[in-house]
């Protein structure tokens, strides 16, 4: 999964972008609002941390600009705890969540994984498919109850997949969700990491859909 964090402070982008890069997310940073209204625009976030104080361009702005080109992706709007009247702006922009100032970086990660979730239509943060397991909070993955250990990669790509199940998703859109926008960006590692998971797990849940891409379904809807 690919987040933007747009938040101008230097050490709460630092802090925000480590938890989420060390809860497994590919992250995407911006100091202002222009940067961050830019990449928004252009790239395809499964989700965004967007402050409301911003300079160059709030907050508010950013988040009905990018409402107003069709970019559905959910956001998490960073208010200050006593501007209850940013709560609701945010809301009427089109802010799927907000946290407020100052806040524990556990509650972001729980928010951002919530978003996730809702987007994807679940509402576990428990992923199953036939014997696989993905628990989002742990970052575990299980097959009939063992344990599975998968690299950081392999893990995004069965997440993306798993937040997907029955869709075919495209080479092309995995690639735009699980690297950032300086990753040297090719299509024929999925096809490696594919492989390395589908070892790892030892059961056939991802099929390759000839000129399409993949599709995470059950052993048993084969």
């Amino acid at each position: 999964m690919r987040l933007l964090v747009v938040e101008d402070d230097p050490d709460l982008n630092r802090q925000l972008a480590a938890a989420l890069t060390e809860a497994g997310y590919v992250v995407d940073r911006a100091f202002d609002g222009e940067e961050g209204h830019y990449l928004g625009e252009s790239e395809p976030y499964d989700a965004v941390i967007l402050d409301i104080g911003l300079p160059k361009m709030d907050g508010i702005s950013v988040l009905e600009a990018w409402r107003r080109a069709g970019r559905a992706m959910p956001v998490l709007i960073l208010t200050a705890r006593d501007r209850w009247s940013d709560k609701v702006q945010g809301f009427d922009a089109g802010a799927d969540d907000y946290v407020a100032k100052p806040f524990h970086l556990e509650e972001v990660l729980a928010r951002v994984r919530a978003l996730l979730r809702r987007s994807a239509g679940h509402a576990k943060s428990e992923f199953n498919c036939g014997p696989v397991r993905l628990d989002t909070r742990t970052g575990r993955v299980a097959v009939d109850g063992n344990p599975v250990k998968l690299t950081s990669h392999e893990y995004r790509l069965l997440s993306y997949l798993m937040h997907h199940t029955g869709r075919v998703v495209s080479r092309t859109e995995l690639v735009e969700h699980l690297y950032d926008q300086d990753f040297d960006r090719d299509s024929n590692t999925i096809e490696v990491f594919v492989g390395r998971i589908r070892k790892k797990l030892g059961v056939e849940i991802i099929q390759t859909v000839r000129g399409l891409g993949y599709l995470l379904t059950p052993p048993d809807a084969l």
